[in-house]
């Protein structure tokens, strides 16, 4: 059996719902989710994982927040290289570049980005959004 962690930031809930989505996916394809924040995992724990899931909001001019999930992917980002990683996140504004930045980010890294360009949600995950994050899980569980 497969063990993802699911790590996740989120300020009004909507991350949170989009992380709990994907730990329901890994689960119902026979895997095991471990729901957790970025606060409780140092990235020299998450470099131990060789699959792992990622969810963060767009903050500001789309960007990733930045008191706890920057420092958190400055420094992982030198130990992702063979990592396959699932992105999600949701947004109020813009179009999504943050998750595009993200995505292009660890891809020069080393990563492999499991779901192609990760899933967003604008604001409160909708139902085909909680789908999304749904899939991405039963992806993640059989990487």
């Amino acid at each position: 059996m497969n063990k993802v962690k699911v790590v996740f930031w989120s300020g009004s809930g909507n991350t949170q719902a989009m992380a709990d989505a994907v730990a329901n996916g890994i689960t119902s394809a026979g895997g095991e989710a471990e729901v957790t924040t970025f606060d409780a995992l140092s990235p020299s724990e998450a470099s131990k994982d060789s699959v792992i899931a990622f969810g963060c909001p767009a903050m500001g001019a789309e960007v990733l927040e930045e008191g706890t999930v920057e420092p958190f992917m400055a420094q992982y980002e030198n130990v992702c290289s063979g990592k396959k990683i699932a992105l999600f996140g949701s947004y109020g504004w813009g179009d999504g570049q943050w998750m595009r930045d993200w995505v292009d980010r660890l891809k020069a890294a080393g990563a492999t980005i499991i779901g192609g360009e990760g899933v967003i949600a604008n604001n409160a995950p909708d139902d085909a959004a909680i789908s999304e994050c749904e899939d991405l899980g039963r992806m993640l569980a059989q990487a």
